[in-house]
């Protein structure tokens, strides 16, 4: 057999002595050939009446009488061998007391006070309680009997209204051995008291007509306690410059919003919440005159900010007047009435990364940020942004189309670029291609899409431009062309196409007309009349009245046309008839 292993002896009454061991492997001999134990005291020479029990662990337990010093040897023994262990001790050093029991505790807002019990054997015991918090703090806090008789300890420094689990657990002052086991724990909850701190309250404010509607908001702030179960909140309401009498109204602790009705004027706004003890302190807002913003929410320009993998980074430009800044959004900009988060930072901040449970991508959000001095708040500048942006939801539906034989004018004017968009449409691009081929247009970029089919691509960068004109077309042929939007999350796949023919250039047909159909036109008429255009244009005996010679001052006497004979040498004269003869 194996040596037994982690041999120990102690006592819990000063009587009765429980030594314990490991017994190692397993010999594989059984019945009457199986491992036997026994224990035997150095000391007295004797064996020790024990029956062993092997278990988990091997343990033997007897009455010690009087006797305080043992050197007990446990042998291990079979038919192939033996081993021992061997411990020596004082009985008074090796006491392991009974865990405590009947625990009960008295409890004030921060204190609580533990009792408890144990088997007294007329030793002085030091116990340990233990608190653990609800964070999983862990407080140890010992005390013994010679300064607490009562068998007590009382533990400060608490929160009202918590929960906390406390045990206990007590071992020999002098000669300390080991820890008894601990009691069973106890659940101990602290009384309730006043509320501590303010509650973080804001507000959302709508004209109408007459006044306007203040929505009001509220949260527990970081420095707020309840100190106990928060039963009401109590709203209140004055007129700041004439000191009327204040109004007010109790919600039950449910509710974490209101609408109250206020007139033009400043008002005073406050909030307490109540538990079973008292009121906490009044979280204060003031909401200033219709007339003293001199900036309203439609005048302010609204920026674009971006996402990051933490959130949406918001920065703003820091103004010394201010002790304090807020910013407000609402997580699902759809619900109306929308669900308004905001956040409070110090004087000295001027960015921060607003980040949510409920933001997601191609959502868009938009942020107000405020200034705030004595409770009195102003909105600053406006924010507007995304998670992420994805590709837009719609592309552009052309509603108008101007076709020429070279060139092609489309239009989308109906097409949003607002809130409604998964990103912020940054511009759109102009695919075109002719069916049969690929595109080679001037002034364009290619594009290859699927099946190596190249297409011309125009950018527009504006995306309040929603007209453009693709030149350079050929014309009788027939094209493809799509219009995409784009944002800062890409573009939707190009999936659909527009069709269009361009029609005949009409100009290359007039220049056909004048160059080919005229002069055949010219020709065959010349062919149709040659004896009249051969008498018109070259007769074989020129007629002097119609000689351009003849048309100079020189050439004329009064009203006649001459034809001086000496000034060209004819072949031939014919006279035409005796009249002209004669007068020639």
């Amino acid at each position: 057999p194996d040596a037994p292993k982690d041999f120990s002896c102690q006592t819990q009454d000063m009587r009765i002595v429980t030594c314990t061991w490991s017994q190692g492997g397993d010999t594989y001999l059984y019945e009457k050939y199986s491992t036997k134990y026994t224990l035997s005291d150095k000391f007295s020479q004797k064996m020790i009446l024990c029956t062993p029990n092997c278990s988990k662990q091997c343990s033997c337990t007897w009455d010690i009488g009087q006797q305080r010093i043992w050197n007990v040897t446990v042998t291990v023994e079979n038919p192939l061998g033996k081993k021992t262990a061997v411990d020596a001790f004082n009985v008074n050093h090796r006491i392991y007391p009974t865990a405590p029991f009947q625990v009960w505790e008295e409890c004030t807002e921060t204190e609580i006070t533990l009792h408890w019990n144990y088997q007294n054997n007329g030793i002085e015991l030091l116990c340990q309680t233990e608190i653990i918090h609800p964070h999983g703090k862990v407080e140890l806090h010992n005390s013994s009997d010679r300064h607490s008789p009562n068998r007590s300890i009382t533990v400060g420094g608490l929160q009202p209204y918590t929960e906390y689990t406390a045990r206990v657990r007590c071992g020999a002052v002098k000669h300390f051995w080991r820890w008894s086991e601990w009691s069973e724990a106890q659940t101990i909850r602290t009384e309730e008291a006043t509320p501590s701190g303010k509650l973080d309250m804001w507000r959302e404010i709508t004209p109408v007509l007459g006044g306007r509607n203040v929505t009001l908001f509220w949260k527990k702030a970081p420095g707020f306690r309840a100190n106990g179960r928060i039963i009401s909140y109590e709203v209140t309401w004055e007129k700041i410059e004439d000191g009327s009498k204040p109004e007010s109204i109790s919600f039950s602790s449910v509710y974490n919003s209101t609408r109250i009705f206020i007139d033009n004027h400043s008002y005073r706004i406050s909030i307490m919440a109540k538990n079973n003890v008292n009121f906490s302190l009044p979280s204060v807002l003031i909401i200033s005159k219709a007339t003293d913003n001199s900036m309203s929410t439609e005048e302010l320009r609204e920026e674009q900010v971006n996402g990051t993998d933490d959130g949406i980074f918001i920065s703003w430009e820091p103004r010394c007047i201010y002790d304090s800044y807020i910013i407000d959004w609402c997580n699902f900009p759809k619900l109306q009435p929308c669900d308004l988060q905001w956040k409070r930072f110090g004087p000295n901040t001027s960015s921060a990364v607003i980040n949510s449970a409920a933001f997601v991508p191609g959502e868009r959000y938009n942020f107000h940020i405020y200034g705030s001095v004595a409770n009195r708040a102003s909105l600053l500048e406006k924010k507007t942004g995304y998670l992420r942006e994805l590709p837009p939801l719609h592309d552009p539906v052309v509603d108008k189309i101007e076709l020429t034989f070279n060139a092609v004018t489309l239009s989308w004017d109906s097409y949003l670029t607002n809130e409604s968009q998964s990103g912020f449409v940054r511009g759109y691009h102009i695919y075109v291609s002719p069916i049969q081929e690929n595109c080679t247009l001037k002034g364009s970029k290619k594009r290859i899409i699927s099946g190596d089919s190249e297409l011309c691509k125009y950018t527009i960068e504006n995306p309040e431009e929603k007209k453009y004109t693709v030149e350079h077309l050929m014309s009788n042929t027939k094209y493809k062309l799509v219009v995409k939007a784009y944002t800062g999350g890409g573009e939707t796949p190009i999936l659909d196409f527009l069709y269009i023919d361009t029609p005949y250039n009409s100009t290359v047909l007039y220049f056909l007309f004048l160059l080919v159909i005229v002069p055949t036109l010219v020709a065959a008429i010349c062919h149709w009349k040659k004896k009249w255009v051969k008498e018109c244009c070259c007769p074989a005996i020129p007629s002097p009245r119609k000689s351009k010679v003849l048309s100079f001052k020189e050439f004329k006497i009064g009203s006649e046309k001459v034809l001086k004979i000496s000034d060209c040498i004819p072949d031939m004269l014919d006279v035409d008839n005796k009249a002209e003869a004669q007068k020639l």
